[in-house]
């Protein structure tokens, strides 16, 4: 019997669990659902990731309400990937800030992303409908950023620490608290999703800046809140290593001239004992294996996923 497609076969519903880690700073996560969260400023919030419909993100503002009242002024949000963006209107932010580079792919693969990311993830669309189109950033930037949140509060730092989980990932970094959300970029026992990534630059100087800030608690794309040093670190080092095993193995079965097939069992082999069990191992692993195959052929930037490629890939490689 073959495996159902991606994640088209859950369907049921996550327990949500906001969690407070300052003063102002919220978490919202959901057993390995996409991660959102919001920082209070002295008369303003700021909210990270939009989640993948306008409905689904008014639940989320639903809960934020009841701890905060002032306006959002600004939608952060880290990369392109539609459900983490498509349910921006929700929010009638004064200002969405995002990458250069998150612009250029929401005009170059946005749509075809939409239709992507909504036959691997149908539960997410709560009333697709609702959506009114593609979100566009009216702000973006190409290092950093820094946003005064006013009083005694601090600032928000946003950076582009390098390619990763896309071309266009940004954290955004509370100095004060030492707190990080760092989208895509990190996951905490959560598998990753890498078929739109750069897994050689990611494993490497991408998560050594990540690192650096030394954050005292992350907030991932997707999976558990990391509190303190040893659990950020153990988030951090739990990426890079699925990301290691997977060119290890991957680079393998090409030097040997093997084939694309061989490569996704011999990834599966090597990574199922550890990260299995995991939210969405199963769904992302063909994705993820096929654009590592590419980026080692020499295919430096991710071929645009298709609904129809995600079948004809998915096919090909399961038994």
């Amino acid at each position: 019997m073959s495996k159902p497609f991606a994640s088209s076969a859950d369907l049921s519903e996550k327990q949500q669990c906001l969690e407070i880690l300052a003063d102002g700073v919220y978490a919202l996560t959901a057993e390995g659902d996409p991660n959102v969260g919001a920082i209070e400023g002295e008369d303003f919030v700021v909210c990270f990731e939009a989640l993948a419909t306008p409905v689904a993100a008014r639940e989320w503002l639903a809960q934020l309400r009841e701890h905060t009242n002032k306006p959002v002024k600004y939608l952060i949000l880290s990369h392109y990937h539609a459900v983490r963006v498509l349910g921006a209107s929700a929010f009638d932010a004064e200002v969405i800030i995002a990458h250069d580079r998150t612009r250029e792919l929401i005009a170059e693969r946005g749509k075809q992303d939409w239709a992507s990311e909504y036959g691997r993830m149908p539960r997410l669309f709560k009333d697709p409908d609702s959506i009114p189109g593609l979100t566009w950033p009216t702000q973006t930037f190409s290092d950093r950023v820094t946003i005064e949140l006013g009083g005694d509060r601090g600032d928000l730092v946003l950076e582009h620490v390098g390619r990763g989980h896309t071309e266009g990932d940004i954290v955004a970094w509370l100095p004060k608290h030492k707190i990080l959300f760092a989208g895509d970029l990190v996951e905490a026992q959560a598998a990753l999703y890498t078929g739109d990534a750069f897994h050689r630059e990611w494993s490497t100087t991408t998560l050594d800046r990540v690192a650096a800030y030394r954050a005292e608690a992350i907030i991932g794309g997707r999976g558990a809140v990391a509190h303190r040093r040893a659990a950020v670190d153990a988030a951090i080092d739990q990426t890079r290593h699925f990301l290691q095993v997977m060119l290890r193995e991957v680079g393998d079965v090409q030097t040997r001239g093997g084939t694309l097939k061989e490569a996704f069992q011999a990834t599966h082999d090597a990574l199922v004992d550890r990260y299995g069990g995991w939210p969405i191992f199963e769904h992302c692993l063909p994705f993820d294996v096929a654009r590592a195959w590419d980026e080692l052929s020499g295919i430096d930037r991710p071929v645009i996923w298709t609904a129809e490629r995600d079948r004809e890939v998915w096919n090909a490689l399961q038994d």
